[in-house]
């Protein structure tokens, strides 16, 4: 059985604080519950609205947010807050009853866009897939932590499958142009969507290469330069990158030698003009806003 850990997050808001869980919560989406009238179909959240402090609940697939009155302070709390989510999880206590929430079945399209990778073709769409990026390059991975794209794989022109908030970006082989496939392609995302179908299950575990930057990474992300780079990353960079299928993520700052690291991710990855985004882009913006800071931006997965 899956060991469950909730872990603590402040947010930009003193009020409102983040229950992260290694478990997946609910398939895809999000819930907001402002009383315990309205968290009838979620269990947990009626459980916590018993607390007297508590005063809006936002479920996710990943995280609970919960909003305090002003008779607390979370610092009082949260610990007492993260050991009752902990072992109501640990006990398989219901999140939220998706099945009685969705007997409306949810209005859902599904959009192709091109990228500027021409292997990669974007899948928008208006449904909420995932609080955290997620990607596959094969079957096998997918099969572990993602229904959906393990399905998406049985397609065998499907190389590489990323979700992400709401868009999933596909990686196809030579063997087809986009032009002949994308709408099946796109039918077959729509369809499994308005079911209901599982989108991730369990969030996929890290490669030994990433746990071992993950471990540099946790110590100085919230201090120094790494700290403002991330910032950067995510107020300038991201948006426009996820816009054309793609994703950036940070993966270190090397201090000494003033180089920054970063995976490419979903359109991004492999992309033809990935390296003239990495230096022209990123590159020229992180020197521009941290002067005498930056060498150099490199990509560690190409």
């Amino acid at each position: 059985m899956q060991e469950i850990k909730i872990t603590i997050q402040e947010t930009t808001n003193n009020t409102i604080i983040k229950f992260n869980s290694t478990k997946i919560l609910i398939n895809g989406g999000s819930y907001e519950f402002a009383n315990i009238d309205e968290a009838k179909n979620s269990p947990l959240a009626q459980q916590l609205f018993y607390l007297p402090f508590v005063k809006k609940i936002f479920i996710t697939a990943n995280f609970i947010a919960i909003q305090r009155f002003d008779i607390v302070e979370w610092i009082d709390v949260q610990e007492e807050v993260r050991e009752q989510i902990e072992t109501y999880l640990a006990n398989d206590g219901i999140v939220v009853n998706e099945t009685s929430t969705s007997t409306k079945r949810e209005p859902i399209e599904v959009y192709a866009e091109t990228t500027p990778n021409p292997s990669v073709m974007k899948f928008g769409t208006n449904k909420a897939l995932t609080q955290t990026d997620v990607e596959f390059k094969n079957i096998d991975e997918a099969s572990k932590s993602s229904p959906l794209a393990q399905s998406l794989f049985n397609f065998p022109f499907i190389k590489e499958v990323f979700i992400s908030d709401n868009y999933i970006s596909i990686t196809k082989y030579d063997m087809v142009e986009w032009n002949e496939v994308f709408a099946e392609v796109r039918t077959f995302i729509r369809e499994y969507l308005v079911e209901g179908k599982t989108i991730i299950k369990e969030l996929p575990s890290k490669s030994s290469l990433e746990k071992k930057d993950e471990k540099v990474t946790q110590k100085v992300e919230l201090e120094g330069v790494s700290a403002q780079i991330v910032d950067i990353l995510d107020e300038y960079i991201k948006p426009a990158v996820a816009g054309d299928g793609g994703n950036i993520a940070f993966r270190s700052y090397d201090e000494q030698n003033k180089v920054v690291s970063v995976i490419l991710q979903g359109a991004c990855s492999g992309c033809p003009s990935s390296t003239a985004t990495l230096k022209n882009g990123i590159e020229t913006l992180l020197k521009e806003m941290l002067p005498n800071q930056i060498n150099e931006v490199v990509a560690i997965n190409g």
